[in-house]
């Protein structure tokens, strides 16, 4: 059994597609939309097969992933193969202006990541 995929409404489907295009090279699918019910998405594939579906619709709002005082989703990890590739992604990741909430590191159950903030919040771990 695997994961086949994860979902987030985003209230900028064109700039979020862009970021995971880019810093993450995800190819994206065919944009859909649904007008009844005013709803679009785009499913992100990434290079293991691992999907993201980014989704908007007006009436949807706002809500943050980095409370750590609630349940629910708080982040996900993207898997880049080298403490080296970590880093370099995290420098670029800063140098372009994202939030970084968490240096490179290794963590005590030995990760090696570290945690940027994608264009609306979401944490995303940069792993090996």
């Amino acid at each position: 059994m695997r994961i086949e995929h994860i979902a987030i409404w985003v209230t900028d489907l064109e700039m979020m597609r862009t970021f995971y295009e880019r810093y993450f090279n995800a190819v994206s699918g065919e944009k859909y939309y649904n007008p009844t019910k005013e709803f679009s998405s785009y499913f992100l594939r990434f290079t293991d097969g691992a999907r993201l579906e980014i989704m908007y619709k007006p009436s949807i709002g706002k809500s943050s992933n980095i409370d750590t005082t609630r349940t629910g989703f708080i982040h996900f990890a993207m898997s880049v193969g080298s403490k080296e590739k970590v880093n370099s992604l995290t420098d670029e990741l800063r140098a372009d202006g994202y939030t970084i909430t968490g240096e490179p590191r290794t963590t005590g159950d030995g990760y090696y990541e570290s945690v940027v903030l994608d264009p609306e919040g979401n944490q995303i771990e940069i792993t090996i």
